[in-house]
């Protein structure tokens, strides 16, 4: 098993649409998924090599009735598929056994499914949080940043005076510049002021050695260790860091009203995306506007 996920890796890596500069997100959840996928296969006697034609909708079908919703399942699947693409690549195979299979659409929006932070819960939590749980929150919770991106980050990016960042490891290796909210503002420089290189000093006036990342740790776990005892602490319960980035997402919307300013605030490169899964305007948006008519 180990040596498939290590080849659909080294596919990624050399064949992939993103190549060398594959996420190293995108490589762990591929990982994954062909584990996943493997262990199906095993279970079900299914030759790896020479799958029958109708083996690749058998493996969704499995997921479906195990109660997977059709977005888990579609992660799943273009693993597995990624698999027997690497395969064709290595030129052990040439069968394509995910090529016409069928996965249902989920027509749920996923702001609905997986709804924002409230502002109440935010509220909370930043009543409660240490200056690092803070800034880690604030960073998705109004900079709107990704968590791969918010732990990518390198002192030079702050630009406190100016009241923004900038963001060098996007999605898809974009950057952009994100402007800092009062509040991410002034996170930003109390985290500064406590773990940036000019205070790199320790109480007993012992030098140290500073990061040029802002953060001490580069891992999500780590970064959730931190975060869900933040959230611990204010009673809330901690949902990852994607609903702070749809608090962003969500608020901007409906302050300015542009589905196309929130998405490049969020690092979306198509509004859709935006749209359907991290903000949404409230029912009854129109009401003002059609006052007086």
């Amino acid at each position: 098993m180990a040596s498939l996920v290590s080849l659909t890796t080294a596919y990624l890596s050399h064949a992939g649409g993103s190549g060398v500069l594959t996420s190293p997100h995108t490589i762990a959840a591929y990982g994954r998924g062909v584990r996943q996928f493997l262990a199906w296969a095993e279970g079900q006697a299914v030759s790896l090599l020479r799958p029958s034609r109708h083996d690749g909708q058998h493996y969704i079908n499995s997921l479906l009735a195990a109660g997977r919703q059709p977005a888990g399942v579609s992660l799943r699947v273009a693993a597995a598929a990624c698999l027997y693409r690497a395969l064709r690549w290595a030129g052990a195979t040439q069968a394509t056994p995910f090529e016409d299979v069928n996965v249902p659409k989920d027509h749920t929006p996923g702001i609905v499914k997986r709804p924002p932070y409230t502002e109440d819960e935010l509220y909370d939590v930043l009543k409660v949080a240490d200056v690092q749980a803070r800034f880690l929150l604030l960073l998705t919770a109004h900079g709107g940043l990704r968590i791969s991106e918010a732990l990518a980050l390198r002192w030079d990016d702050l630009q406190t005076e100016a009241r923004r960042l900038l963001v060098t490891s996007g999605k898809g290796r974009k950057s952009r510049v994100v402007a800092l909210s009062t509040s991410l503002a002034r996170a930003t420089r109390d985290y500064q002021a406590e773990y940036g290189p000019e205070g790199a000093e320790h109480r007993d006036g012992n030098r140290t050695t500073a990061s040029d990342r802002v953060f001490r740790f580069s891992d999500t776990e780590t970064a959730r260790y931190h975060l869900n005892k933040a959230f611990q602490a204010a009673g809330v319960k901690f949902r990852g860091f994607h609903p702070g980035r749809k608090y962003a997402g969500t608020r901007l919307l409906a302050q300015i009203k542009d589905f196309g300013r929130v998405a490049a605030h969020l690092g979306h490169e198509s509004v859709d995306t935006t749209r359907k899964g991290y903000a949404a305007l409230a029912v009854d948006d129109l009401k003002t506007d059609l006052a007086g008519w």
